[in-house]
């Protein structure tokens, strides 16, 4: 085999830049692009990167709901209100019901309160008509009935409104005529609005309809010929397809079931403290030094640029969390935590062949070409399967789960890049500047063949006993009353809004205040968001209270932390859930998709549809055990629950995929006489030292991150590295005997 060679000096040379782009984009992180460039700024920073309300705070709007709405209308309001804000600024932003009839908007990272209720705009009814005859002057009943509205100086006639639009979606398409691009907006209607549009198409061909919404006209399209299709297509006043999507907004969740008006806004701080992502930092920076010294003592050379590749990745990930103007919540730093054990990962996986292949006598430099190409196959294969997944999410999901998705996924892209191209490079120019003896690499150790598969009976024991004793759990809690210490995101429970006489910063709250309040009710769910314009007047949430509980929640703030005692502090009222029931169904069909999709793939790339259930059964397997957790130790049930268990799919899929990817090889070179009992064994084997280092190191990150993290993050990062254990369990202990014992049942099903 023959190899293009790079002198010393030029391998030198290249790698000194590599470090200086290494530097400049670490300077960039951390302070910005020190040009003022217009449009651009401190862009770069890490500090610029907008945080979610868990993080950072941000804008609360409260509205209130007019009289006469039914509570299905109110219902529908605050879904299509949420969806405005999530389009609007953020996927992370939620809308809840607050007592009967407000609805409280959270947008994360608005800061200008009165900017955001500006951009936002005032939520009203919109209509499609057409103007009314001259100087006709409509009835009360027609009036009373909204068949016409007054808009200025004259009357329109009212054919459907907005609430009979099913989807609106800007896009681009080449004019009929002239073959130009052409911003368009598409708009389709429910079976009714469909009807109706058809029947003012058919009536006003030639004339303007006129779609109104808060009593402004926001476009004016001619009537070009009867539309009976059930949807039209607007064009030809859109310079750029952003003009395009901000109408397809407006039109898609402009018509609101429910008139509102706003009662007030504020700027609320960060749920968790003011430290909590900078202790998360703190903690993430310490478990990946930790990750990066454990590389360089165990691989050496190869060690030195997988840590150099990891920098690099890290860097290149807030670089993009900061371009693609992302919100970075707690389940956004569940799929960055995924993302880094993944490239951890697949350094391992290659720094194990090389070594294997060192081992094999081959000479380093054929031992690095032919590590990486062998273990670029299982690298891809558990990248496309998390990917897929991702996608998937972000294509069904909604709200944080959509958040989530987005991180994730950048976060696939940018690791691959930087374990198969980055990684690759530094690599190589080490090898080149001298480094290319044996010592600087080592030999994987020839180690005993275990036999997994004979064991598989108490294996699959050990598993089932856990599950049930996690599944037994949540009965004997549901029988009691509740399966799950559920949260106040998915429950809902009550608001207090509390005055104290002196201010307290969100960490005071968190480390004095809370814990008191966590032990009168006896929960962990409880929320302090402090009002910036007024720093002593704390919106506290928790679960609903009963009388005597609330009696001493309002004495013990008085009490032990000088909160005001006067009858107009110390309101309350209930809240609504703020994962809505929309939010739960969307995770689990995204999450089942995703499983579908991802056993589909499993089964064509490994052209055997054993892998893929296999694989589904480990995913299945990893996600009962940490939903056991939840039930045993009744960890609250959040925002983060369905974060975590996504989290869990995405490592489970991928550990699994490595091992199966070397029973694929192995099978591949088997000779007669070889028992695939034996192969399976042996290819268990074969991987597990990069089972061990890949958990270990994922371990270390989040383990860090638990130890010095605030309570709520304590809470979040407990279910994950109980999920990382089980992943190990299952990939290594699970999948590879039990696809066998499907493989060998096929075969007998064939005789």
């Amino acid at each position: 085999m023959k190899f293009k060679t790079m002198s010393k000096a030029k391998s030198i040379s290249c790698f000194i830049l590599c470090m200086v782009l290494v530097v400049v984009a670490g300077a960039i992180v951390m302070w910005g692009i020190p040009k003022k460039i217009p449009g651009i700024g401190d862009r770069g920073k890490a500090s610029y990167i907008t945080q979610g309300l868990d993080l950072k705070g941000g804008t609360s709007i409260t509205y209130e709901v007019e009289k006469g709405a039914s509570q299905k209308d109110i219902a529908d309001t605050r879904a299509k209100l949420e969806k405005r804000v999530q389009s609007k600024f953020s996927s992370e932003a939620t809308a809840y019901r607050e007592g009967d009839n407000r609805i409280t908007v959270e947008i994360p990272g608005a800061y200008d309160a009165d900017k955001a209720v500006d951009e936002l705009g005032k939520p009203g009814k919109m209509y499609f008509t057409t103007a009314a005859e001259d100087g006709y002057t409509p009835t009360e009943e027609e009036l009373k009935n909204e068949d016409y509205i007054k808009y200025q100086e004259g009357y329109y006639k009212v054919w459907l409104t907005g609430d009979e639009v099913a989807d609106a979606k800007g896009a681009s398409r080449a004019d009929d005529k002239t073959n130009e691009l052409e911003n368009v907006v598409n708009v389709t209607f429910t079976s009714e609005g469909g009807k109706k549009f058809a029947d003012m198409t058919t009536a006003n061909v030639g004339k303007q309809n006129y779609i109104i919404y808060n009593n402004e006209v926001i476009t004016a399209p001619n009537i070009n010929e009867a539309i009976t299709g059930g949807s039209c297509e607007i064009s030809g006043s859109f310079k750029t397809i952003d003009e395009a999507n901000d109408l397809a907004t407006n039109i898609r969740i402009g018509g609101l079931k429910a008139e509102i008006k706003e009662l007030s806004h504020s700027v609320q701080s960060a749920q968790l403290g003011n430290d909590a992502l900078s202790k998360s930092l703190k903690a993430g920076l310490i478990g990946f030094i930790i990750i990066c010294i454990f590389l360089l003592f165990v691989y050496r050379i190869p060690g030195l640029a997988a840590a150099l590749s990891l920098v690099a990745y890290v860097e290149m990930m807030l670089l993009a969390l900061n371009g693609f103007d992302l919100t970075l919540t707690l389940p956004g730093i569940a799929g960055i935590i995924l993302d880094i054990g993944m490239a951890v990962d697949a350094n391992v996986i290659i720094y194990a062949r090389i070594r294997e292949e060192i081992a094999a006598g081959r000479q380093v430099q054929n031992a690095i070409h032919t590590g990486f190409q062998k273990a670029t196959s299982a690298i891809v294969d558990g990248n496309i399967t998390t990917l897929i997944a991702a996608l998937v999410l972000l294509w069904r999901g909604s709200g944080t789960v959509q958040g989530f998705a987005t991180t994730l996924a950048i976060g696939i892209l940018v690791q691959l890049f930087a374990s198969l191209v980055i990684s690759r490079a530094l690599v190589w120019l080490l090898y080149y500047m001298g480094f290319q003896t044996e010592k600087f690499y080592g030999k994987e150790k020839i180690r005993k063949t275990i036999e997994f598969v004979q064991k598989k009976a108490i294996l699959f024991t050990v598993s089932i006993v856990t599950i049930v004793i996690g599944l037994g759990s949540i009965a004997f809690h549901a029988s009691k009353g509740s399966a799950f210490d559920y949260s106040i995101e998915f429950k809902g429970g009550i608001s207090i809004d509390v005055e104290f006489a002196k201010e307290y910063d969100v960490n005071y709250f968190n480390d004095s205040i809370k814990p008191e309040l966590e032990k009168i009710l006896n929960t962990t769910d409880v929320q302090g968001q402090q009002d910036t314009a007024n720093r002593k007047l704390y919106k506290i949430k928790t679960r609903s209270l009963s009388e005597e509980e609330f009696k001493k929640v309002r004495e013990t703030l008085v009490k032990n932390f000088k909160a005001v005692d006067k009858e107009e502090n110390f309101g309350n009222t209930e809240i609504s859930d703020t994962i809505s029931s929309e939010m739960r169904r969307d995770a689990v069909l995204a999450t089942i998709i995703a499983t579908i999709c991802m056993l589909i793939y499993i089964w064509i790339r490994f052209k055997n549809i054993q892998f893929a259930l296999a694989a589904v059964v480990a995913l299945v397997h990893d996600v009962l055990v940490v939903v056991g957790f939840y039930g045993i130790s009744r960890v609250t049930v959040g925002t983060t629950f369905i974060a975590c268990l996504l989290t869990i799919v995405g490592y489970s899929i991928n550990a699994t995929i490595v091992i199966f990817d070397r029973i694929r090889e192995n099978r591949a070179s088997m000779k007669r006489g070889d028992q695939l009992i034996d192969v399976v064994n042996a290819s268990i084997t074969q991987t597990l030292t990069r089972s061990i280092y890949t958990t270990l190191t994922t371990f270390v990150m989040i383990f860090m991150i638990f130890i010095m993290g605030v309570s709520s993050i304590r809470e979040f990062t407990l279910p994950l590295m109980v999920g990382v254990i089980a992943g190990m369990y299952s990939s290594v202990c699970v999948t590879g005997s039990l696809w066998y014992v499907m493989k060998k049942g096929a075969e007998k099903k064939a005789e």
